[in-house]
């Protein structure tokens, strides 16, 4: 036998074996199959609180069944980008305070003289080669200068970033006191279908037993589509609170169930007086102090401008003909004859003098925006107090007597159905009025910069489905 025969049978024996271990293999090969793309797919699943399998909502570990106010705050203080932006922008100002510590870098500079030219200069017979370096001397105090108006530029940045924090956290909290609003508003659409319902039952009821005409039904059928179409329109307005609060902390679509508040609860206001002294805390008039020292490191460093600086130069020199060397030393100063920095010396006393009446401008119109808003606070006040004590027991106690005389023919559909709209608008006027109440002591506590000891953090027995 042949060597190449021996060769064509190793290889027939190797292909029989091949195509066994094939056959072996196959059904693991769909198994693989199926897990790579198990795999693939879980690993291209959105990050989110929950997944949708056939119509259903599955609720993971990330979704929250309720959110607190505490909550949300932590989240936007983490995750909120426009805050991470002025967060970088303090990094950003002390980069340029490192960058104004900074010596300025010597210079060295190499010439060769005499070369390359005609009759006894051609060549470099007698060139004379000159390395030199020099270093620039800032006089009258510039570094100095420098450095301090970045410091305090990066202390402006503090400010600001303060102002945009409580900014930020100010209409966190409105928009978390809208989701508790629309919560409540929602379940009092739904206590409104679920009355009507009831009331179309008894309607129907005196039809049947030809107590009433049945235009009557038709109308209570019309007014209960209505209401049904109101409670739609109402959840979707509280779907998108949800979607507005979660916005804070860049989630476009909310990974919690419910807000979590005490939405019923208002304390005493405080007297005017009093919370106008605490306007001092505002951090927009509190970064005046340091806006005006930060113009007046300013002036100072335009100031130290007038003062030329000095650039010395020091050196080598090599005589190619003669074969000697020497040293060399120089200082130049720039002649301030025309340029003496007057125009920006003149432009930063202006904007010195022009801080006092900003700040001025600044505190007006903190003082105009806290009285419109204690105003505000006053009256919202006011307005609960009325309604929870007068109009909605009148409303409840009349709409309760209507609806029982209806069943026994004294009163018209007209009648129960005026009472019913009276009781749920004082009830829908009620949350509002409570809705403006918190978001008027979000607004002054922002304006104070302390916390007026009202909040909507929830009690004990607090829930976010407490009905008014």
């Amino acid at each position: 036998m042949t060597r190449l025969e021996n060769t064509a049978r190793a290889i027939q024996h190797f292909s029989a074996i091949h195509k066994s271990i094939f056959q072996l293999l196959k059904p693991m090969k769909r198994l693989l199959t199926v897990v790579t793309f198990s795999f693939l797919f879980l690993m291209g699943l959105p990050h989110a609180g929950f997944t949708e399998t056939d119509g259903s909502v599955k609720i993971t570990k990330d979704f929250l069944p309720t959110l607190t106010l505490r909550e949300a705050i932590a989240k936007t203080l983490l995750h909120n980008p426009e805050l991470a932006a002025f967060s970088l922008e303090k990094r950003v100002r002390e980069a340029r305070t490192l960058q104004s510590g900074l010596l300025p870098n010597p210079s060295l500079e190499i010439s060769v003289e005499d070369l390359a030219g005609s009759g006894n200069f051609n060549g470099f017979g007698r060139s004379e080669t000159t390395i030199q370096l020099g270093q620039l001397i800032e006089l009258g105090g510039k570094r100095s200068a420098r450095v301090q108006m970045s410091r305090l530029s990066e202390k402006l940045a503090d400010w600001d970033y303060e102002t945009k924090r409580m900014d930020v956290l100010t209409n966190v909290s409105k928009t978390f006191i809208d989701v508790l609003q629309f919560q409540q508003k929602v379940l009092l659409a739904r206590d409104l279908v679920k009355l009507w319902t009831q009331f179309l039952n008894a309607v129907s009821e005196r039809v049947a037993a030809g107590k009433v005409a049945a235009i009557e039904k038709t109308k209570a059928e019309v007014f209960h589509s209505k209401i049904q179409i109101d409670l739609k329109r109402t959840e979707l307005e509280l779907e998108n609170a949800r979607r507005n609060l979660s916005a804070f902390w860049g989630e476009p679509r909310p990974r919690f169930k419910s807000a979590t508040g005490d939405l019923l609860t208002v304390s005493p206001v405080p007297s005017s007086e009093t919370m106008i002294e605490r306007l001092s805390n505002n951090p927009n008039l509190k970064r005046w102090a340091t806006e005006r020292a930060q113009r007046q490191a300013t002036l100072d460093f335009e100031l130290s401008q007038r003062v030329p600086d000095v650039t010395v130069r020091g050196g080598y020199r090599r005589f190619e003909e003669t074969d000697d060397h020497a040293f060399t030393f120089g200082i130049s100063v720039p002649l301030q004859l025309f340029d003496r920095n007057q125009g920006a010396i003149a432009e930063a006393r202006n904007q010195l003098d022009k801080s006092r009446e900003e700040r001025r401008a600044a505190e007006l119109q903190i003082k105009t925006t806290f009285l419109r808003a204690y105003n505000v606070l006053v009256f919202s006040h006011t307005l609960v107090t009325h309604i929870k004590t007068r109009l909605l027991p009148g409303a409840q106690k009349a709409f309760d007597a209507v609806n029982e005389g209806y069943r026994f023919g004294k009163f018209n559909f007209l009648d129960v159905l005026d009472s019913q709209k009276t009781l749920f608008q004082a009830r829908d006027q009620y949350l509002d009025a409570l809705a403006d109440y918190h978001k008027a002591v979000a607004e002054v506590e922002r304006l104070t910069g302390e916390s007026l000891a009202i909040t909507t953090q929830p009690s004990n027995k607090s829930e976010g489905n407490q009905r008014p």
